[in-house]
């Protein structure tokens, strides 16, 4: 899997959460939750400020927003719940498959998300980011290997038996002998299963990390 941190000005398409951020450019959105409906999309946002009664008001006023939900408010920070229109940056995100950790921030027109997909998947994302113009920056882009993806059961069974037993140590703590009995099985079935595994292992990892 590949875990994307970017940044994408939302601003620059139709975004009514993001145009509304850049008219406070000193205020820090967060994201609770995002979520589509056959309506549109429903949300979860929490904002610090000292005035989240007149924030709501103004969020009603936005003719993409269907309704807007106060459910807490004290005098540093609002919570609300809103339901709108399908916006453009979160429809290019649901087309791709992927999913963001939420809490996403949202600081003057820029959403800063985590992503964790294929990297395919994540290619196609930022490729139609492209295309519907939406600009974006990547912060960082790592990739993550889980050989249980890969390996059989029984496989896996006996490569963290090898390695747990030093195996694949320079000098090695235990046999292929002792390996074998451990599994019932004779030294060539031993031998066969752990290549088979190594194998997967290793072609696994180039692949994924070659993307």
């Amino acid at each position: 899997m590949a875990h994307l941190r970017l940044k994408l000005n939302a601003a620059a398409v139709e975004d009514w959460l993001a145009t509304l951020s850049t008219n406070l450019p000193d205020t820090i959105f967060n994201v609770s939750a995002t979520i589509p409906t056959n309506e549109g999309l429903l949300g979860i946002v929490e904002v610090r400020t000292p005035d989240g009664e007149r924030l709501v008001n103004n969020i009603e006023k936005i003719s993409e927003v269907e309704s807007c939900e106060l459910l807490y408010m004290d005098d540093q920070r609002v919570l609300f719940q809103f339901t709108s229109r399908m916006t453009e940056s979160y429809d290019v995100l649901i087309s791709s498959g992927t999913v963001p950790q939420y809490p996403v921030s949202l600081h003057d027109g820029w959403y800063s998300a985590q992503l964790t997909a294929s990297q395919e998947q994540l290619s196609e994302y930022l490729d139609e980011l492209s295309r519907v113009g939406i600009p974006y920056e990547i912060v960082s882009l790592t990739h993550s290997y889980n050989p249980n993806e890969v390996l059989t059961e029984r496989q896996w069974q006996a490569i963290t038996e090898a390695v747990e037993r030093g195996y694949y140590e320079a000098v090695r703590r235990c046999t292929l002998a002792e390996l074998a009995e451990t599994f019932d099985i004779n030294e060539s079935s031993m031998s066969k299963l752990l290549r088979r595994a190594e194998n997967r292992i290793v072609t696994g990892f180039v692949a994924e990390a070659s993307l």
